[in-house]
């Protein structure tokens, strides 16, 4: 195999690789020989079917993963040789002008930029701290008794934090909606689901009363044509219940998985709970400080165009999802995302570069605990500990993760730095 080098760009080389046709034949019909032994194909015995057959059936695979192992083997030798750091993946295309018994290749190599001089000393970071309090565990124990709160039926005046089921109907500009029937609704006041003049018109209303509001819809309401008109709603009281909560009893707390149904043991759970997602909270909150800090200080360095381009489309794929999620169509194109992207490749470059000077390796503890973490939030922690030591793809995903922490850690750690005290519902809110 001929392997070459050319310089493209300042981050790009263009690795020429030149495969002997006849050594590709020869691996290909050595492994198809091998599979001819032991494959049974319907209406041949056993290590009698025809090569033939066999090449029809496996010899287009066969042929494909031989010349990509060729062709990895020839860009590792090209990198090997030549001292090049790679960023992303190379994009490899068949060639022209190949020699008569050769086949060519080309690949397009993107290199990791010459950040220069890495001194994390100059950085200036805020570091930022939250504990969990008593309070915070009882707030927590309040919502938990939020989400198992019934609902009663009362015979009386509508207040805020009763559900009410209303029947609508408005007018705007004539148009009645529905056209025919009526709306039905559902809400607890004082939720902000409804406009503040409905719910303020609700409150005090009997069940089968009913009332008529006047609302001024915003200017930038989705139906353009009544964006900035006026509404005319007729509402009809229905029935009002109130909230009835759970006491926190043995039975209340087995239902979360505590079978001793002790209250000091659930209220230690949900301190844990907490500290993990606290825990998890502070280091987004050093991820995204770090990034910023390392973005500001490297912001004019050159990076590899494909490799941003690459990473700006996964980020307006990712943003067409949630607008599909969610039933909407995302209306922005990739020069939405581009600065976005060229950030989190920069700061993804200078984090690999960070780990390679310094010679930075995965701490496998770290991982360990962390995959702990990750699993302690299932009500079958081993079988998810199992589901990622057995998907290459998790674990690697899990390992790259623990390794960025690692860095940015050793990071700030190394920046002049200054704290900055939360309470544990500011530093958890993004």
């Amino acid at each position: 195999m001929q392997v070459s080098v050319e310089s493209t760009g300042n981050l790009e080389r263009r690795v020429i690789l030149s495969l002997p046709a006849g050594d590709v034949e020869s691996q290909v019909s050595s492994r198809l020989r091998e599979i001819a032994q032991n494959v049974r194909i319907k209406g041949f015995r056993p290590g009698k079917v025809p090569t033939k057959v066999v090449e029809q059936r496996y010899g287009g695979q066969v042929r494909a993963e031989i010349v990509d192992a060729m062709l990895r083997q020839g860009l590792e030798q090209a990198v090997r040789e030549h001292e090049l750091r790679v960023a992303g993946l190379p994009q490899v295309t068949p060639g022209e002008d190949a020699a008569e018994g050769e086949l060519k290749y080309v690949a397009s190599v993107e290199l990791v930029p010459d950040f220069g001089e890495l001194d994390m000393s100059k950085l200036e970071v805020v570091r930022h701290t939250a504990e969990v309090t008593d309070a915070d565990v009882e707030r927590m124990l309040e919502n938990l008794r939020l989400q198992r709160a019934t609902w009663r039926p009362v015979e009386r005046a509508a207040k805020p934090g009763d559900l009410v089921n209303l029947e609508i109907v408005s007018t705007v500009d004539g148009v009645r909606m529905p056209a025919e029937g009526v709306e039905k609704s559902s809400t607890v006041l004082g939720s902000a689901a409804l406009y503040p003049e409905v719910e303020s018109a609700i409150v005090g209303m009997q069940p089968g009363e009913e009332k008529t509001q006047d609302v001024t819809l915003p200017a930038d309401w989705p139906v353009a044509q009544f964006a900035g008109k006026t509404v005319t709603s007729s509402f009809k009281l229905v029935s009002v219940a109130e909230q009835v909560l759970p006491e926190v009893d043995a039975a209340f707390i087995r239902s979360f998985g505590v079978k001793s149904g002790d209250l000091d043991q659930f209220k230690a759970e949900i301190r844990a709970n907490l500290e993990r997602e606290l825990k998890g909270a502070l280091m987004n909150r050093l991820r995204r400080e770090v990034g910023e800090k390392l973005v500001a200080a490297y912001k004019d360095v050159e990076l590899p165009p494909r490799l941003v381009e690459s990473e700006t489309q996964a980020l307006m794929a990712s943003a067409a999802e949630d607008a599909r999620r969610r039933g909407q169509t995302l209306q922005a194109g990739p020069e939405a995302f581009r600065e976005a992207a060229r950030k989190r490749v920069l700061v993804g470059l200078l984090v690999g570069e960070i780990a390679r000077r310094n010679e930075l390796r995965l701490d496998p503890a770290r991982l360990n605990e962390t995959l702990r973490l990750i699993a302690s939030t299932y009500e079958q922690p081993e079988q998810v500990i199992a589901l990622y030591r057995n998907d290459p793809q998790l674990m690697q995903g899990l390992q790259a993760r623990v390794m960025e922490e690692q860095v940015i850690d050793w990071i700030a750690e190394r920046a002049q730095h200054t704290e900055q005290a939360l309470s544990f519902q500011e530093a958890i809110s993004q």
